[in-house]
């Protein structure tokens, strides 16, 4: 299919955190430092309810407003998107490219990013239409579910 998953996890070629932070001319706090971290380590897109279990489960507690606010203030500087699921509930995922196909697996529930997939709506505009952002998704099983 020639299809990939966003891979989160770091190389040593990936910018941390605290650069992004600081390349989008912002404060690198800890709350934003760890949310941050968090997504961009995910294998898949996370709900409030993860990100606050994950952060808990390093020992970094952080309070319900701060996250929604840190939230808010990555997405409104392009440092992630957010994204509902077929339950409704908003899931965040580490942001490299706005246009792309948001995977959900009907078997768990997870979204994931698949970069490599131009969303095709973007090749078939009528004449006079300009693509500003596509947002896709597609459902079916994740490679964990389908085995």
């Amino acid at each position: 299919m020639g299809l990939s998953m966003r891979a989160h996890g770091r190389t040593s070629e990936s910018p941390t955190a605290a650069n992004l932070i600081q390349s989008a001319g912002e404060r690198a706090t800890q709350a934003r430092i760890a949310v941050l971290d968090t997504l961009l380590a995910a294998e898949h897109a996370l709900s409030h309810q993860d990100i606050e279990r994950i952060l808990a489960g390093r020992q970094h507690k952080i309070d319900k407003v701060t996250l929604y606010r840190v939230l808010d203030w990555a997405q409104n500087q392009g440092l992630v998107h957010k994204l509902t699921g077929e339950d409704r509930v908003w899931r965040f995922s580490a942001t490299s490219n706005s246009d792309h196909t948001h995977f959900n697996c009907t078997d768990c529930g997870q979204i994931y990013c698949l970069e490599n997939l131009t969303p095709a709506v973007a090749l078939n505009l009528p004449e006079g239409f300009e693509l500003l952002h596509a947002d896709v998704a597609v459902q079916g099983l994740c490679p964990r579910c389908s085995r």
